[in-house]
């Protein structure tokens, strides 16, 4: 099997942004990713949900004033959104705000995962959590810590 036949994890993320208007900062961030390797993207969407809640979809192509950098992302349009899936995630969206829902691939894991599968290895379990949840926990851990506990602790192989 090669990495062609492999994909790594598909993930999305919806990203809601106060006002109506985007910068393009976290567009460019993305191409980054996009230009290193380490993400494929599948879709980019950018939803509007109305003072009076009701929603709406941007073009990237032509909502430049609003979506700023995003409309670099225009080309990215795999079909696997739904008009369905756009309603449930704009669903979360508080009034007055825009948000961009990215689906990508983490290209970065291809070789991770075609080794494994190479090796007998199956996918059984997988979990994301929460950027803003890990950075609570560690927020609330350094607080408990006294200042001089606080070690770095160095990952070691086991002999098994």
């Amino acid at each position: 099997m090669t990495t062609a036949d492999v994909h790594g994890p598909i993930d999305f993320v919806l990203i809601e942004f106060s006002g109506d208007r985007l910068t393009g900062e976290a567009a460019q961030a993305l191409l980054d990713l996009v230009d290193k390797g380490i993400v494929t993207l599948y879709d980019v969407l950018v939803v509007g949900k109305d003072d009076d809640g009701s929603l709406y979809a941007l073009d990237l192509a032509d909502s430049v004033d609003q979506v700023g950098g995003f409309a670099d992302l225009a080309w990215v349009r795999s079909g696997l959104l739904t008009e369905d899936d756009m309603r449930e995630a704009a669903g979360t969206m508080r009034p007055g705000t825009l948000a961009v829902l990215i689906v990508y691939e983490n290209t970065w894991a291809v070789p991770f995962v075609a080794a494994a599968r190479n090796s007998g290895g199956e996918m059984i379990a997988s979990a994301r959590i929460p950027a803003q949840d890990v950075m609570d926990a560690l927020d609330a851990l350094e607080a408990t810590e006294a200042p001089d506990s606080r070690q770095p602790v160095a990952a070691t192989p086991s002999g098994g």
